[in-house]
Parts: structure tokens; C-alpha cells; sequence
């Protein structure tokens, strides 16, 4: 579904790549955890996938469609929910996210039926006609994620999905992201959170300072490292150096 090779990435301000030969593959029907310190290259990762960012070496590719040459072809099997509300405030919630579906091409009927049960998940149907700008930091997260999957994308990128959200928004979030990926689709997701990673990711990636340090799934990891826990395993990998590897012990 989502094929990265050998991609690095450099900003001009910086002589340490933001990204150096990074490679992964997710597969369909499968939840990606992406985790890593702040500043070790996920969200730039993320708005190269997305198309937001250009790259100087390696290829991307979303469900077979290259992001360089084919780029409107690829971005239409995306979904994406940044770590900010990048979002028109002045627009209804309704105006919102018709302009999404228009934006994907999504018909009449299809975007109706969809945007209802959303809206009814997360709790926000009395609001979907009132404007944005009065909206709480919660439900312009809710908002931003039914505009992403109005279109019902193969690949579901998240950046920081969590913030924000009520206890039981973020249960229905991590509700449509297994349901997405029974489907046939697949989830990818930034979080910072690695007890939510560790409980519904079929596998995750760590990246430390633009490289991936290690991808597996969970259990694959913990009989990699011997460490009990997905948290042990980012701070032996990632941490810094106050936790020692192999012995779950703070030094």
C-alpha cells in the first residue's frame, strides 16, 4: 500500500539530514505505528508522503502510484490528518467537509450517508452547521478526521491523532482505524503514545535522528530486545542513555 525506498531529505539550515535512507513497506489491512523521539524525522517522513515536501533522494509510492510523477493519482488514495488544525475556520463543519469530498470527487449520496455516522460517532452532529472558529481543539480534530476519511482513502495517514480527543473519541478513532484496515486499507500514524501503539499496531517503526533504528511488530520486538514492554523498547532505542539496554532498569 504505501512503498518508501531509500528516501533522505535535507533542510538548508541544518548539515544533519532530516531523513537518511529511509525505507519502509505497509501493507493492506494493516495499522503502521510510526514512533521516535521529537525531532527524529516523523513528521517530515509524513509531509513527504503526503506530497506536502520535496525530496532528494529515493521513491514513494501509494498504492502503486509514485508521488513524483504521478502525484494527483497518488494523493487521491490518501487521507490525511495533520498534527495541526491546518483547516478553513470559517467554513462550517457541513462546508468543510463537502468541499473534501468535492475535492475527492466524493457523489452525493455517498458523502451523506458517510459524514452521518461519522458525525454520530464522535458526537458532533448538533455542531456540523456551526462555524469552525467555534469550535473546541477537540472537535476541530474530529472535524479534520471525517474530513479525511469522507472519501473513504486506501491509506490513512495520522500525524498525532490523539491530542485533543476526549477518552471516548479516542476510542472511536482507534475503533475506524481497525475498521479501515479490515477493509482492505491501511493506517499510518505518528503518536507519541506507546501504550495506544502498543495495543493496536500490527507493526511499528522507530526512527532516531532520520534513520529507522528498528520495524517489527511488537512481539517480534520484545523477543528482539528482552525488554516487557513497547515503552522499554523506544527508550532503549531512542531514549536518552538514562535507560539501559536489556535490563528495563533506569540507570
Amino acid at each position: 500500500m504505501l512503498t518508501i525506498k531509500n528516501l533522505s531529505k535535507s533542510y538548508s539550515s541544518s548539515e544533519v539530514k532530516a531523513l537518511d535512507g529511509v525505507s519502509l513497506e505497509l501493507k493492506p489491512g494493516e495499522i503502521f505505528g510510526f514512533l521516535g523521539p521529537n525531532g527524529a524525522g516523523k513528521t517530515t517522513a509524513i509531509k513527504i508522503v503526503t506530497g506536502i515536501l520535496p525530496f532528494e533522494q529515493g521513491s514513494v509510492s501509494i498504492a502503486g502510484r509514485d508521488i513524483k510523477t504521478d502525484p494527483i493519482a497518488a494523493k487521491r488514495e490518501i487521507g490525511f490528518v495533520p498534527d495541526t488544525h491546518i483547516i478553513y475556520d470559517k467554513l462550517t463543519g457541513r462546508e468543510y467537509v463537502d468541499f473534501m469530498a468535492d475535492v475527492y470527487g466524493v457523489p452525493l449520496a455517498d458523502r451523506g450517508a458517510r459524514a452521518e455516522k461519522l458525525l454520530k460517532l464522535f458526537a458532533l452532529t448538533d455542531s456540523f452547521d456551526a462555524p469552525i472558529k467555534t469550535y473546541s481543539h477537540g472537535m476541530k480534530q474530529k472535524i479534520n478526521i471525517i474530513g479525511a476519511l469522507i472519501h473513504n482513502p486506501k491509506l490513512w495517514i495520522l500525524d498525532e491523532p490523539m491530542t485533543g480527543l476526549d477518552p471516548n473519541s479516542a476510542f472511536v478513532l482507534k475503533e475506524l482505524m481497525r475498521e479501515h484496515c479490515e477493509a482492505g486499507n491501511t493506517v499510518f500514524f505518528s503518536t507519541h503514545v506507546l501504550e495506544v501503539a502498543e495495543k493496536i499496531c500490527d507493526r511499528v517503526a522507530i526512527i532516531v535522528k532520520g534513520k529507522i533504528v528498528v520495524t517489527g511488530s511488537v512481539a517480534e520486538l520484545k523477543s528482539m530486545s528482552k525488554e516487557s514492554s513497547l515503552e522499554e523498547i523506544f527508550l532503549s532505542v531512542a531514549g536518552d542513555g538514562s535507560f539501559k539496554l536489556g535490563t528495563g532498569e533506569a540507570l
